[in-house]
């Protein structure tokens, strides 16, 4: 008998969490539409007090610090899904799967790889509960759920690029025009915060379907004759 880890709650907070930097990143876009704005009047000509521009400058570093604290915690609680996501899947296929469970937390934090293995990894896990469900007919197998995680990831990439290109950018900015330009680079990357949040919301929950289902393999006894031998072997 394989006892999944439950892992339903962690889904829940997981999503919440990403709705709360969705939040966070929002007041950031009109925060950085502030700031432009800001900086076009100085670039015009137009008289500006120090109280201003600091009024300008404290909204901007406090919204950007609790902006990154909140995503931690968000990339923490993520993570801690994905983890057990992977973990459960290791119990259901064991050596058919490409990685050890540790990396579906470790391959985040190492450069390079962490730019293509947790796609690997999301993908696998959605391939192997689709190929155990759709086996014994609880689910029909649907490609929009891959493409659901290309569009994530790749959007995912590239605005987590375009942030360390602009704070690098920003960090030795010694122009006006240099911190308007990466001003309006924050602005497009927080719009493209949007489409990547309800993504990143539609992967989790698209797997939480899924995952749902997977004990009724026990049931069925799909997993008896499917991974006996990965289960000793491990």
């Amino acid at each position: 008998m394989i006892n999944l880890r439950p892992n339903e709650k962690r889904a829940k907070t997981a999503i919440t969490l990403i709705w709360i930097v969705f939040a966070f990143e929002m007041a950031s876009l009109v925060s950085s539409i502030l700031q432009y704005y800001f900086l076009k009047s100085v670039e015009n000509g137009e008289i500006l007090t120090i109280e201003a521009a600091t009024a300008n400058d404290r909204r901007q570093i406090i919204i950007g610090l609790a902006t990154t604290a909140v995503f931690i915690v968000s990339a923490v609680t993520f993570i801690q899904w994905f983890r057990r996501a992977y973990f459960n899947m290791h119990l259901l296929r064991g050596k058919h799967l490409q990685h050890a469970e540790g990396w579906a937390s470790g391959a985040w934090f190492v450069p390079i790889m962490s730019l293509f293995r947790p796609y690997g990894i999301m993908k696998e896990i959605y391939e192997n509960a689709e190929e155990l469900l759709y086996k014994e007919k609880l689910i029909e197998v649907e490609d929009r759920r891959f493409q659901t995680i290309g569009a994530w990831w790749t959007l995912w990439v590239i605005t987590n690029i375009l942030s360390s290109a602009l704070n690098r950018i920003e960090a030795k900015a010694d122009s006006l025009e240099t911190l308007t330009y990466t001003t309006i680079g924050h602005i497009a990357g927080s719009i493209l915060f949007i489409p990547l949040t309800l993504l990143a919301v539609k992967v989790i929950k698209n797997y939480v379907e899924m995952e749902k289902l997977l004990p009724e393999l026990q049931e069925a006894g799909t997993l008896s004759t499917t991974t006996s031998t990965d289960l000793l072997d491990s």
